[in-house]
């Protein structure tokens, strides 16, 4: 679960005539589960905790069900776009879930999701005409530096001094569970009180350091992106990164937890070449064509007695996360469906080995897709202008450097202050509007800088496009609806 449902229900109003609330996880024991079921049914716990996960599970469903939810949660929304086809699959299966509840009204709420994203998360989950609320993604109190390293011990030796000199509480992220280890030792060795958090740790040690964190007994948590979601501390006083993160879309979501308090607060990025390599590797992770074919020949075997996803997984003795990633990219390539009932059926006149190569299509898109939001988080790094115009940007918010409050300004205080004259060709493509390029199909204009503009592509994600060139051929980008305009009927 994202965010501990222990700490989210102690956050609920208190006192006679309170909702009650429940969690219901896989730490609980059997009759624990049991009395929170009912509990709910008796109309005492007006508010259920789920993961994902649970509600991928049919008994869960056909009990919530049974209490007839009148609104469905969904925390994190973010995840339903950026990481549910290959690290949290459950999430693709919400949509699932809430049709099998009788599609309750839907909330899905994230503090990171541009225009595109939130298109993404609004048809992902079913929403029809949804209405959004969008607030600014501007963070001005949090400083933003990033510094780049040749040798690999000056970097840990730069992390290392940083954490320890600045004001505590802070958070440090590394790559692996390796590095966490590494510099909390480290920390710990400087007289610190130092943690090292990853998903390889128990159940009760990581609840052990969450718990230390919040009340202030850790003075560093050292961790892999696997904490720190639903963390609300306030005081957070730092946010450094050791290594390049996979994209901006984490990044910003991570140093987001420093600073709460309005007061000043700092977030580093400490970065090599190398990191490159390592990212674009966990970009590449998705289902094999090996694995989508197992799962569409086993799909295509039931195609007159339908199976869920617990049975296709018995079938094929693969984990239920690599079953689940392979139905997901099935059914976003039309290859399959998933009815009602939670059965997985073939698409008609769809063979398995079309289905298969539909679908290692649609994987090899995402990869595309997640590759060029490392390249976007390294260009933010490289950057030599305002750092919070390049991350604005890249959520779709037009800002006017100089912002004063990251490394570049303060080597420049001009920086960008100056405004360059306006390509001739950056009318014909404001911020917000929806574009087709010859090769790279539909997208989104992101931003523009200058004489280039970035479009987020729907499969090959970021791109940066020189003005210049496009206005040489005008057929090379059109732009299908400007920002203002409704949608053309299809």
């Amino acid at each position: 679960m994202l965010a501990r449902p222990r700490d989210q229900i102690a956050g609920l109003p208190a006192g006679e005539g309170a909702p009650g609330a429940v969690a219901v996880n896989s730490d609980l024991g059997a009759a624990q589960t049991e009395a929170a079921w009912e509990a709910v049914h008796r109309g005492e716990a007006r508010f259920v905790y789920l993961s994902p996960e649970q509600l991928a599970k049919d008994e869960v469903v056909e009990r919530l069900a049974e209490a007839r939810p009148a609104l469905f949660v969904v925390d994190e929304a973010q995840c339903v776009s950026s990481w549910g086809h290959d690290f949290r699959p459950d999430y693709l299966r919400l949509e699932q879930a809430v049709r099998r509840l009788g599609r309750p009204p839907v909330l899905a709420m994230t503090a990171t999701a541009a225009a595109p994203v939130r298109r993404e998360i609004a048809e992902r989950l079913g929403m029809q005409r949804p209405r959004l609320m969008v607030t600014g993604f501007d963070r001005p109190n949090i400083r933003l530096e990033a510094r780049r390293f040749v040798d690999e011990g000056d970097r840990r030796r730069a992390v290392l001094e940083r954490a320890a000199a600045e004001p505590k509480p802070g958070i440090v992220y590394a790559a692996t569970r390796k590095d966490t280890e590494f510099y909390a030792g480290e920390l710990a060795g400087l007289g610190l009180a130092a943690e090292s958090y990853h998903a390889g740790l128990r159940a009760s040690e990581r609840a052990r350091i969450h718990d230390a964190f919040l009340s202030g007994a850790a003075d560093v948590v050292v961790a892999t992106s696997a904490f720190g979601m639903g963390i609300d501390k306030e005081d957070v006083r730092f946010v450094l990164h050791a290594s390049l993160p996979g994209s901006l879309d984490a990044y910003h979501q991570e140093i987001g937890r420093c600073g709460r308090d309005g007061r000043a607060a700092l977030a580093v990025l400490h970065h090599r070449s190398e990191d490159t390599g390592m990212q674009t590797y966990f970009a590449g992770r998705t289902a094999g064509r090996g694995t989508l074919a197992e799962v569409a020949e086993a799909v295509h075997e039931h195609r007159r007695d339908p199976v869920g996803l617990e049975e296709l997984r018995q079938e094929t003795g693969l984990s239920r996360n690599r079953v689940t990633a392979a139905v997901n990219l099935l059914e976003e390539a039309d290859a399959v469906t998933t009815g009602e009932d939670g059965e997985v059926r073939p698409a008609p006149g769809v063979s398995p080995d079309r289905a298969t190569e539909r679908a290692a299509r649609t994987a090899q898109a995402h990869r595309r897709s997640d590759r060029s939001r490392v390249d976007m988080a390294r260009a933010y790094a490289e950057t030599t202008g305002c750092r919070r115009d390049f991350l604005l940007g890249y959520f779709g918010e037009e800002y006017t450097a100089p912002c004063g409050n990251c490394d570049r300004c303060e080597e420049d205080p001009e920086n960008g202050r100056e405004e360059q004259p306006a390509h001739p060709a950056a009318a014909a493509y404001p911020v917000g509007a929806e574009v087709r390029h010859e090769q790279w199909g539909d997208g989104t204009v992101l931003s523009g800088h200058g004489d280039r503009i970035t479009v987020l592509f729907d499969h090959a994600g970021y791109r940066t496009l020189s003005l210049e060139t496009l206005a040489a051929r005008d057929d090379l980008l059109t732009v299908a609806r400007r920002p203002g305009e409704g949608r053309a009927a299809t």
